[in-house]
């Protein structure tokens, strides 16, 4: 189930619901999840699931809901499996026969894709590119000429690093930095590349997610 991604407003009352009546989380992190408890004001059996819990783990997991647990799945925030952990233990329930239902709720990706005012119809999430220029420039040369636009995630501290990459393959487009979404300090700084905005314009404080409009028709 998708969980807040800031405001805490924005779980839903079916999500409330299901993460009341659940008999265990499997969660990314038993710390900020903990804090979910507390405002939930529930007290649940919590299993870490995340990139490092090795596959014989997420099997004892599937052990656990295969003897009649109602478990709930969800990360820090956002929806499972995108960019996040989930899908292994998904995909075994699937084999295995288990039920698996969808809460759909917050979504990064798709906030920053909506608040940036570009074309939505047709887009590609890439997660986080790689640390270097040149791995991040050869992730994005199949999008040098698509008309797709690109929703991608990012450091505060290699946003410049980002941008300077992008502008090189990319051309002059404009972009989207979507910082701190549902959070009080939300900001979403529009411009166009090769421009990238000072610690004044944009502070190099909180998340970051930045949408690369498609390249546009002459």
């Amino acid at each position: 189930m998708a969980t807040p991604i800031g405001n805490l407003s924005d779980l839903s009352p079916r999500a409330n619901e299901a993460l009341s009546s659940a008999d265990v989380w499997f969660v990314e992190d038993t710390r900020i999840s903990g804090k979910l408890q507390t405002v939930l004001g529930v007290r649940k059996p919590m299993r870490v699931l995340n990139d490092h819990t090795a596959t014989p783990q997420i099997e004892k997991y599937l052990d656990e809901v295969r003897q009649g647990a109602r478990a709930a799945v969800l990360t820090d925030g956002g929806s499972p499996v995108v960019s996040d952990p989930g899908a292994i233990l998904c995909d075994l329930c699937h084999d295995a026969g288990i039920l698996v239902e969808g809460i759909p709720g917050p979504s990064a990706p798709i906030l920053a894709l909506t608040l940036s005012g570009f074309f939505g119809q047709r887009f590609a999430f890439l997660g986080f590119l790689g640390r270097k220029a040149g791995d991040i420039r050869s992730e994005l040369v199949p999008f040098a000429e698509s008309p797709i636009t690109l929703v991608l995630f990012e450091s505060q501290f290699r946003l410049q690093s980002l941008l300077e990459a992008a502008h090189s393959v990319l051309g002059e487009r404009r972009y989207a930095i979507c910082r701190e979404m549902t959070k009080s300090h939300e900001q979403v700084y529009r411009a166009r590349l090769p421009y990238v905005p000072s610690e004044s314009e944009v502070p190099r404080k909180g998340e970051f997610t930045i949408v690369i409009e498609g390249r546009r028709k002459k």
